[in-house]
């Protein structure tokens, strides 16, 4: 790991009077993989999507890869982009939702390689194959002809995945991406998680799979009422979590 891949600056969210996001300090080094904990609410979800600006913020600073999510900085000033720099600085960060959000009226292979023919302007050639690398990475090379409707929950969250790791992405961040899978479904998603963290991706997952935390994180975030509450190397944060807050969550969830 060298560098950082996002640095959070005391980043404030709030929707009306609500206050969402009080003031988050965050680091992410590049190749790490960091897990959000906490109950619904908390602002993890609301985090991610400040990260690729689908949320602006309304006050610190956020970070990725040295540049400021949605800004450009000249000199000691920050300047709004337009939509269209916006979009594109998004297409380098990878989301996958708790939905799966899939094109129904295109096939797997065909909602994979929309993105990098329209936006990336990558030959239908060559995004064909790449497509079909990525399904069999996630174990659906043998669906590529199907659409979702012929696909169970975890199967479509699979083929989401794919679709956007082929933009190439630096950062991947998941969110709860398999609370709406059934029990049995889950599994298969987040073995894809699993090889994708072996990989070395930079990843930020908001997740309640305690155990997947456990084996695959580097860090524990604890978010609490809009604040990072507690965060550390996974087998302290989990086994000897220091913050009563903590505490009391994990004894719910463990």
């Amino acid at each position: 790991m060298s560098g950082l891949m996002v640095d959070a600056q005391n980043v404030r969210k709030s929707f009306g009077r609500t206050h969402v996001l009080r003031g988050i300090n965050f680091q992410v080094s590049s190749g790490s993989v960091v897990c959000l904990l906490g109950a619904s609410g908390s602002g993890k979800s609301t985090f991610l999507r400040c990260i690729n600006h689908l949320e602006r913020i309304d006050g610190g600073v956020l970070y990725v890869e040295g540049s400021p999510v949605g800004f450009r900085q000249k000199g000691n000033k920050l300047y709004e982009l337009k939509d269209k720099d916006i979009a594109r600085d998004r297409s380098d960060v990878g989301m996958v939702f708790q939905k799966f959000n899939l094109f129904e009226h295109r096939t797997a292979l065909e909602n994979i390689i929309e993105a990098p023919i329209q936006v990336r302007k990558k030959a239908r050639k060559e995004a064909v194959q790449r497509g079909m690398d990525l399904l069999s990475t996630v174990g659906m090379a043998d669906k590529h002809a199907e659409y979702p409707r012929q696909l169970s929950g975890g199967q479509q969250q699979r083929v989401a995945i794919a679709r956007a790791l082929a933009m190439d992405p630096k950062l991947m961040l998941f969110d709860e991406a398999t609370s709406a899978l059934d029990p049995e479904l889950v599994g298969e998603v987040l073995d894809v998680m699993r090889k994708l963290a072996g990989d070395g991706m930079t990843m930020i997952v908001v997740t309640h799979e305690i155990n997947f935390a456990r084996e695959v994180a580097d860090e524990i975030v604890f978010m609490c009422d809009g604040i990072v509450e507690e965060k550390g190397d996974p087998k302290m944060v989990l086994s000897t979590p220091q913050s009563p807050r903590t505490q009391s969550f994990l004894s719910k969830v463990l």
